[in-house]
């Protein structure tokens, strides 16, 4: 079994991926004052032997991107930031072989107990080889379904219910085939499609469910459904227009259910407007935390950024996440490390 190296003063990071995430990550990696860049990954062979920084558009700083994996596995460095648009094992595994720890924006690692053994135990297996770990994280699932609750529940002595509702306004967001072509957005009302509700319960359940261990709140499932609500009238958005009586809200609610009764819940609400039918109770961009029990919360973070802002400011919720989680996870030992395992995530600002 290979054992952990202790990061120094600069701990040599790999970022994996240019996307609007990813690039976010590889800006912070460049200019954080504990991270060394020691290497990029792309996918595309037209940005392959480009600068990093040029990609990250802050000027040169010598390192080139590269599209080979061995490569990467080659230059010995202490994390990989892996942010691909889809997780492959083979990728991971070889990195973590190598000896190389990866933080991931994809949702695998949650929460091991919850996943496929056999994908759990190949990951272990070559976490060992590589004395290396591997971590998930991000804005959402993450800070807000797995970081904050166990803040928020510290001070707590009896929960009756967390519920997490998470607002985006879409209205701004100038990319129709994901608004009307991916989402359904001035589509005719129709039932929710039940795949796309049971997609976002696989993605969020095994964060509620982590925390449920971790406050010792036993489970007995994780139901999803989701719903629909119209524009009583045409409305137009960036991305197009949306015919009065059409989709123009949706959400997606995720419960952890103890004796039927929902204990921890995650909701998405995702909208175009907030005058629909039949009416919800939509919020600016952001997120809202309820707490019931012995010690009651109510609270609202806001995203404080104009909408036609929050696409070139947003991805850092993610992205910085990450970044900072990279010296706890190369410090801690080999193998799926989770929120729970790992200390608090500290920023290093200075």
């Amino acid at each position: 079994m290979g054992s952990k190296t202790l990061p120094g003063n600069d701990i040599r990071v790999v970022q994996w991926a240019t996307g609007n995430i990813g690039t976010r990550a590889l800006r912070a990696v460049i200019e954080h004052p504990g991270l060394q860049l020691a290497g990029l990954y792309v996918h595309s062979p037209d940005k392959a032997g480009r600068d990093a920084g040029e990609l990250a558009g802050i000027g040169p700083v010598g390192v080139p991107a590269t599209g080979d994996l061995a490569e990467i596995t080659a230059l010995g460095a202490q994390c990989v930031l892996y942010m691909p648009a889809r997780f492959d094992a083979d990728e991971v595994c070889a990195l973590l072989e190598s000896g190389a720890n990866v933080v991931t924006t994809c949702g695998e690692f949650h929460r091991p107990a919850g996943m496929d053994p056999a994908l759990r135990d190949r990951v272990e297996k070559a976490c060992a080889a590589g004395g290396a770990s591997v971590y998930s994280t991000g804005s959402s699932p993450g800070f807000i379904t797995e970081a904050l609750p166990l803040v928020l529940t510290s001070i707590q002595r009896r929960l009756d219910r967390l519920a997490i509702d998470e607002y985006a306004d879409l209205s701004q967001r100038d990319s129709p085939d994901m608004l009307f072509n991916l989402m359904g957005f001035g589509q005719p009302m129709a039932e929710f499609d039940d795949m796309r509700a049971a997609y976002l319960g696989a993605s969020f359940g095994p964060s509620l469910r982590l925390v449920a261990d971790a406050i010792g709140i036993p489970i007995d499932e994780v139901a999803a459904h989701g719903e629909f609500a119209a524009t009583p009238r045409e409305l137009t958005i960036a991305a197009g227009t949306l015919a009065a009586g059409t989709v123009a809200a949706q959400r997606v609610t995720v419960d952890a259910l103890r004796d039927g009764e929902p204990v921890l819940r995650f909701r998405a609400n995702w909208y175009c407007t907030k005058d629909v039918e039949p009416a919800w109770d939509l919020r600016d961009t952001g997120w809202h935390i309820s707490l019931q029990g012995d010690t009651p919360l109510e609270i609202d973070l806001v995203f404080p950024i104009p909408l036609e802002r929050m696409a070139e400011t947003s991805p850092g919720y993610t992205a910085h996440r990450a970044v900072n989680a990279v010296a706890a996870v190369v410090a801690a030992p080999p193998g799926i490390r989770t929120t729970v395992d790992l200390p608090q995530v500290i920023a290093q600002l200075g």
